[in-house]
């Protein structure tokens, strides 16, 4: 488009009246082939058992996309709230607008949730994250700012597998489900276009609320990168910034007034509601970006070395940089090309600003923190910015080299003959040893015949719980909430892994866990410590006051678990000899009050 030509200088990029060929009808097809291919290439291996397997580097959060797609499935099948859920974390509930509960995505996603199952949900989604992202980069870019396929296809392809975004794909798919941004981007770029205002407004608007429902992180991300884009090209060019702010403005003015008014009950209940909390359960600088990432391989990459790459990245699902040492290159490479272009300088000091954002508030170095301290800590603890996770802000930069790099390859015909051998061999040197390999998966605890043969429906009516032992919880009790979640929550249970305060009302700080209660810490001691402690009869009361409190119906033992025969001992000096029900052990609660919040 004209507009995004003006702001991308000396861009080759086609006008809005070429035709599109047939040869370019195959080039855009074989570039959504080639990202599917690639795409089922890194979830192989989940596509072999999508809801008896679970991806290896971060089963916890493949749990909790699980319960967001089973949430979403009652909402569609039952009615539910969409932003507020009873069958998870009994009695007080789970508000599912605090979690990114990827509602855009799940209640589309609901009868497949419903007919096949939550885990082939998670791949699906997954798998059309990654293809889905490299190819709206890649259309944006074939559209709008280079007139080559190949360059395009290039950026779409660094962009949707890059080593951040196929780290993300071990269970985050609201970070591999960023297909919106690009044109969230395109939108704010078109707006300097005269008389695009209200139209140009109002189709940001609804992408704006699309990204909201999806990942609220990433959209951040991209208003911060846009912003300091913005000032960067103002500063350079502040004629011209001037100029375009007088159609810029109004647009924008436009889509904050429409996004506000449709997100103002959605995000009501994000912020005020029941179950709403402020900050992250960690320091800000426990999760940020080693500054030897940039240079190094992820996990996942093909050159990648799993025992360097842990001194470098905070776990397996935030390996956000990792460029590698050719790749780096390519990326500086690539600015120098488009040295003469203000918006690509403007777009590189962008990618910049949030790299060292994403340091945190000190510098790290191959996992040892130093002395030097860094702009974010005058920051980090404004409110919204103390929701993110620090190291997320550097996948902003991947995005940026990524539209850079083919900016750069629309260039070729305009090099010398060594030029282009030069920049090809170093584009291959750089992406190859970043491909993807297939992600690692293990198998998980079936489901037993008591929940699919719907045994439980005899012992656990609508107003009571289903009690897992271990507890429903973030790390330990991983199997009971995805029995629930694969259940589609026909039944409800306590506790759980989301995100909600800590322990309201007196501390209302992010938490991954339900409020403490005297028997959730003593299953958790005895499954960690594997030592039975001595039952009293004042620890029968306490357990079966927090029964009460869970509104249990049945108690059931999770086969195979840690300290299974300890947890077992332990369940039968409180609550006496089980059942053995439909290939589980069962204790009988039934006989106890049903707890009232009044």
């Amino acid at each position: 488009m004209r507009a995004v030509d003006e702001v991308v200088e000396e861009t080759a990029a086609p006008e809005p009246q070429e035709k599109v060929t047939a040869p370019r009808r195959r080039a855009d097809l074989w570039s959504l082939l080639s990202y599917v291919s690639l795409s089922l290439v890194v979830m192989v291996q989940l596509w072999r058992d999508p809801n008896g397997r679970v991806l290896a580097s971060n089963d916890d959060d493949h749990g909790i996309f699980l319960f967001f797609l089973g949430h979403a499935e009652r909402v569609v099948f039952n009615g539910d709230n969409p932003f507020y859920t009873y069958r998870l974390n009994v009695p007080d509930g789970v508000n599912m607008m605090a979690n990114t509960a990827l509602l855009a995505l799940s209640l589309p996603m609901a009868p497949v949730t419903h007919f096949l199952g939550g885990g082939v949900s998670v791949a699906f989604l997954i798998t059309a994250g990654l293809a889905g992202t490299a190819w709206a980069w890649y259309w944006v870019l074939s559209r709008h700012l280079v007139s080559s396929r190949v360059a395009a296809w290039i950026g779409g392809l660094w962009c949707g597998f890059s080593p951040a975004m196929v780290s993300h794909a071990n269970g985050h798919v609201n970070f591999v489900s960023n297909f919106v941004i690009p044109f969230i981007v395109l939108q704010v770029l078109r707006l300097r276009e005269p008389g695009r205002a209200v139209r140009g407004g109002l189709i940001l608007a609804a992408l704006i609320v699309v990204q909201v429902f999806i990942n609220e992180e990433a959209l951040l991300f991209a208003a911060l990168a846009l912003a300091v884009f913005v000032v960067a090209y103002a500063a350079m060019r502040p004629r011209p910034a001037l100029r375009d702010a007088r159609h810029l403005l109004p647009g924008l003015g436009v889509a904050a007034v429409v996004s506000g008014a449709l997100l103002a009950y959605p995000l009501y209940f994000q912020f005020f509601h029941r179950g709403h909390y402020h900050g992250q359960p960690f320091a800000p600088d426990m999760f940020v970006t080693d500054l030897y990432s940039v240079v190094g391989f992820a996990r996942q990459s093909l050159a990648g070395n799993a025992a360097l790459t842990r001194h470098m990245s905070v776990s397996a699902t935030e390996d956000n940089t990792f460029y590698g040492p050719f790749g780096l290159v390519m990326i500086i490479v690539a600015v120098i090309v488009l040295r003469r272009s203000v918006a690509a300088r403007a777009a590189a000091i962008s990618a910049l600003v949030l790299l060292l954002i994403s340091f945190g508030p000190r510098l790290r170095v191959y996992g040892e923190d130093t002395s030097i301290k860094l702009p974010f800590g005058l920051v980090s603890h404004v409110p919204i910015i103390d929701l993110v996770s620090v190291t997320r802000f550097a996948m902003v930069p991947t995005f940026i080299a990524g539209v850079l790099l083919a900016l750069a390859a629309d260039r070729m015909p305009r090099m010398s003959v060594t030029g282009r051998r030069l920049f090809v061999a170093g584009l291959v040197l750089a992406m190859v040893p970043l491909a993807p390999k297939p992600l690692p998966i293990v198998g998980a605890e079936p489901l037993p015949e008591f929940i699919t043969a719907g045994t439980y429906k005899q012992y656990v009516p609508d107003d009571r719980t289903l009690v897992t032992v271990p507890l429903p919880d973030v790390t330990t009790g991983r199997t009971g909430q995805r029995w629930a979640a694969l259940n589609n929550f026909g039944y409800a249970t306590p506790r759980g892994y989301f995100m909600g305060p800590a322990n309201p009302p007196t501390d209302d700080t992010g938490s991954w866990n339900a409020p403490p209660r005297w028997t959730s810490r003593l299953l958790w001691q005895v499954r960690e410590s594997g030592k039975l402690p001595t039952v009293t009869e004042g620890m029968k009361i306490r357990f079966k006051q927090d029964l009460t409190y869970w509104r249990a119906a049945v108690v059931v033992l999770v086969p195979h678990d840690k300290n299974v025969d300890v947890l077992r001992a332990l369940l039968v000096e409180t609550l006496g000899q089980p059942q053995l029900v439909g290939g589980v052990e069962i204790w009988d609660v039934r006989y106890l009050p049903v707890h009232s919040e009044g």
